[in-house]
């Protein structure tokens, strides 16, 4: 699941790993999606980015199915570097910044980023891990970038990667096998997730 709608989604900034919260509005909608997803479906797990928007994402899911929410830095968003906390406006105006989605592979954002490449690699070991919880069902609470990669990952497209992004609240329902194996996605829409969608 992407998280909520955050301060940083509002304000039209790229977050990358700065901790903005979510909005108001991002709280309201995480506990309706979490009410809904409660009545239809039960989980094992719970496992959070360790970044506050996706915590306070995962929180009411937690309360709701009587479970704790567990962090994993490997679900943590893209780091963008020096171009972290900027807003998509001032992105607009700068050349050093990789305004082409579909070359994202191996761009390395100055200031210490990751390219899309080095997210796929901090993602296949999170992914060979799933192997020993086989029949286990998990909700994972992450970013837009991230999930970028990990859809890629599962349906096998690497190293091309969608172009579009998941939306806020937006949870994709995963039968997982393995690593390297064809996984089918579903899109899956609860209480107000179909509204809010960054540029990432």
């Amino acid at each position: 699941m992407r998280h909520a709608r955050s301060e940083a989604n509002l304000k039209d900034i790229l977050a990358s790993r700065l901790d903005f919260p979510l909005t108001e509005e991002g709280l309201r909608d995480a506990e309706a999606i979490a009410r809904e997803f409660a009545a239809v479906a039960s989980v094992d797990r719970i496992v959070s980015s360790p970044l506050i928007r996706a915590r306070q994402t995962a929180r009411p899911f937690a309360e709701a199915c009587g479970l704790t929410v567990q962090t994993d830095e490997r679900l943590t968003e893209q780091h963008l570097g020096i171009f972290s906390g900027l807003t998509y406006a001032e992105l607009d105006t700068r050349p050093d910044y990789m305004h082409d989605r579909a070359q994202r592979w191996t761009w390395v954002p100055a200031g210490g980023g990751e390219s899309y490449q080095m997210i796929a690699d901090r993602l296949r070991p999170f992914f060979l891990d799933l192997e020993s919880m086989t029949g286990s069902s998990i909700l994972f609470v992450t970013h837009a970038v991230t999930m970028r990669l990990i859809r890629a990952t599962l349906e096998q497209t690497l190293p091309e990667y969608p172009q579009t992004i998941a939306k806020n609240g937006e949870i994709w329902k995963v039968s997982y096998t393995q690593y390297g194996a064809p996984h089918r996605v579903e899109s899956i829409f609860l209480g107000g997730s179909a509204a809010a969608v960054s540029r990432a």
